[in-house]
């Protein structure tokens, strides 16, 4: 609960120190005009990108295997598309970074390495199933 808090508080508070900075340095209309080209431009690629993953999905459902890699995919490039449109350029950084195949696949890799090594179920009962039929309870 408290790291979403600071998430939520951290996240806007970044933004806007990085939007001050960026616009001392290059001007107020230019900051707003690049917080508009990066969210087209953004959307454009996610769009792309969003296709080519249903695409190759597509491609493994016909080879009748599970498009495990494109539906994770899809997911992270529908979420890299949400910080796209969110306005600041740590969100627009996140974004593209998820956009792009090399990074989202280092992403994924590091995510499945993390839970990769816990165990899941550490209570694993075994034994074995014996059916009573109707003679032997008699």
């Amino acid at each position: 609960m408290n790291t979403l808090i600071l998430f939520i508080i951290g996240v806007p508070a970044i933004e806007i120190y990085l939007m001050i900075k960026i616009g001392g340095v290059v001007g107020a209309l230019n900051t707003i005009l690049l917080i508009f080209f990066t969210a087209v431009t953004g959307i454009y690629f996610a769009k792309i990108a969003g296709l080519n993953a249903l695409k190759s999905g597509l491609n493994q459902l016909v080879k009748k295997e599970i498009p495990i890699y494109e539906i994770i995919s899809g997911a992270a490039l529908t979420f890299a598309a949400l910080l796209l449109i969110i306005p600041g350029f740590l969100t627009d950084v996140l974004g593209f970074l998820l956009i792009f195949p090399p990074t989202r696949k280092l992403l994924f890799k590091n995510i499945l390495f993390k839970y990769s090594k816990k165990k899941i179920n550490e209570n694993v009962i075994e034994g074995d199933l014996e059916e009573e039929n109707e003679e032997s309870k008699k």
